[in-house]
């Protein structure tokens, strides 16, 4: 269990890490994450980049570029702008939208605004890192390719890197 103040330390510049913490340790718990401390600090490094240090939860483009991306499940007019990235780690696409409000109990095709709440910005996080097998990547120690399974590639390596340094020097790993 990380505290507020464990957080702040790993994230300088995030605001609210009082209405964070809690949240984000109880959507770690039930994901698994928070089993083990490489497991966590790895997690708070990755959802600390993708959200600007938890600054947004509903990400800055249009998500124009997203219209008409089947691979997303983009397939109606607006989906790309509807759909785009929310929540902690960035949520995209309607397929994800569909799959992740299926497994929060979210209805997330009529609202998907949910996500940009602080509880379902951590849940849908967790739930991302978790079905997409993070957490035994993790435990190999695997950064990159946690990162190439987020993020597609390793944008933002050296912030990403710094924030997990910091999650291990505070979490002991």
């Amino acid at each position: 269990m990380i505290t507020a103040d464990e957080l702040a330390q790993i994230v300088p510049y995030a605001k609210n890490v009082q209405l964070i913490a809690g949240p984000l340790n109880d959507a770690c718990y039930t994901f698994g994450i928070s089993d083990t401390p490489i497991r966590e600090a790895m997690f708070i490094a990755q959802v600390a980049h993708e959200s600007g240090s938890f600054r947004y939860v509903k990400e800055i483009a249009s998500g124009e570029a997203y219209e008409g991306r089947t691979d997303l499940g983009n397939v109606e007019r607006g989906d790309g702008v509807r759909f785009k990235g929310r929540g902690y780690i960035q949520i995209t696409g309607r397929a994800n939208y569909k799959a992740c409000g299926e497994a929060l109990g979210l209805d997330l095709i009529q609202h998907p605004e949910f996500l940009e709440d602080i509880p379902n910005a951590c849940r849908s996080a967790a739930w991302f890192w978790y079905i997409k097998g993070l957490n035994d990547m993790a435990d190999k120690g695997d950064f990159a390719a946690i990162t190439k399974r987020i993020n597609g590639g390793t944008n933002g390596w050296k912030e990403r890197m710094a924030f997990l340094d910091r999650a291990k020097q505070v979490l002991g790993c």
